[in-house]
């Protein structure tokens, strides 16, 4: 299995509308009209993803704990903690898409659809 890097990751998100590569909390991250949707974490092995609700994050850390958790800090936000190392390019692709979604605007979301 191929390990996943920050720059893989900002690669596929990329295929995304209106995506822009920044800082947020002073690391690098991606982001949608202004909006953070994910970022790589001081460690350089983690990000955080943007979720559409804490059922999303409590889903995700159970189906694959060995990929997704959580720390104190997130815990009651709507984002989830991922190590880059065990994301696939298609599970990459679907938390790219659906932290996308979960914070780009209603009028950019109507119009890629």
């Amino acid at each position: 299995m191929t390990v996943m890097t920050w720059r893989q990751l900002c690669a596929l998100a990329r295929a995304l509308p209106e995506v822009t590569e920044d800082t947020w909390y002073r690391t690098p991250a991606l982001k949608v009209r202004g909006k953070g949707f994910v970022r790589l974490k001081e460690d350089g092995k983690t990000v955080v993803f943007m979720l559409a609700s804490l059922d999303d994050q409590e889903a995700l850390v159970a189906m694959k704990p060995s990929t997704y958790f959580i720390t104190d800090h997130y815990r009651g936000s709507a984002a989830v903690l991922a190590h880059l190392s065990k994301l696939t390019p298609a599970q990459a692709r679907e938390r790219l898409d659906h932290a996308w979604r979960a914070m780009a605007p209603k009028s950019l979301l109507r119009l890629s659809q």
